[in-house]
């Protein structure tokens, strides 16, 4: 299993829209972040992690030349607004692209994306996908997938465990239930948007903790926000403890 990194950034991205500090202005590349995704490949075969606003852009930068699978965790639009992009990949594989969410999700992508669904000229092309309610744990290109809710302030959000490798992005909070799914991991990507706790998102080290708890053999933060320099940050971490970074290729399993 390989899994990319498509964006490791927070909402905002890195740079930041009008800042100058050190790391909105740093030439490293590990310090530019685009919304936050990744991508799991298996057996020949593609699962995209959200569709964030740089999807296009991601796409490019990593050479994704094809998605068979995007799994949602919420609509927020850091992770759907790239949503349309999705059609250039129709046309290179000829096919539709099942994409699975909880039912919130599925009802937010038929009012935000309502042209999809409709009668319309077709101008450009619309997206084809195939809705699926997204299963408490499935099957795909021989990965044994599991989904469960972790808390995004007040929001229930999914996270992902595929094998003994787990995403989860956009929490603050992973109540017991979710905790159980995601012991005995090789990878574990994980937010954590700044220092200081969030009121919606890990802090570093409230997640440093968590990680800790659950004895990951490695674990990559996600969701960053340009309080992260990425070499400095990563000089105050465990050995097995580090920031991902856009387009970061790892091999699992």
């Amino acid at each position: 299993m390989k899994v990319t990194i498509l964006g490791s950034g927070t909402s905002h991205g890195v740079p930041m829209i009008g800042c100058e500090c050190e790391v909105c202005t740093s030439p490293n590349p590990k310090n530019r972040r685009f919304r936050p995704s990744i991508t799991v490949e298996n057996e020949g075969r593609v699962i995209l992690v959200d569709t964030t606003p740089e999807l296009r852009l991601q796409a490019l930068a990593v050479g994704l030349t094809r998605v068979d699978v995007v799994l949602f965790t919420h609509t927020h639009a850091d992770h759907i607004f790239g949503l349309d992009d999705l059609r250039r990949f129709n046309d290179l594989t000829g096919e539709a692209i099942p994409v699975f969410g909880d039912r919130e999700t599925l009802d937010d992508i038929r009012r935000i994306y309502r042209y999809i669904f409709v009668q319309t000229q077709e101008g450009g092309g619309k997206p084809r996908i195939e809705l699926h309610e997204v299963q408490r744990r499935f099957g795909l290109f021989g990965l044994d997938i599991r989904s469960f809710y972790v808390m995004h302030g007040e929001l229930p959000v999914l996270a992902y465990r595929f094998d003994d490798f787990a995403y989860v992005t956009d929490v603050n909070r992973i109540p017991p239930d979710a905790m159980e799914q995601l012991h005995g991991l090789e990878l574990l990507v994980l937010d954590a948007v700044r220092y200081k706790p969030h009121v919606t998102h890990f802090g570093l080290w409230e997640a440093v903790h968590v990680a800790k708890e659950l004895k990951a053999k490695r674990v990559l933060f996600t969701h960053l926000s340009h309080q992260f320099d990425h070499e400095v940050t990563n000089a105050e971490l465990a050995s097995h403890m580090a920031l991902a970074y856009d387009g970061q290729v790892i091999e699992v399993g």
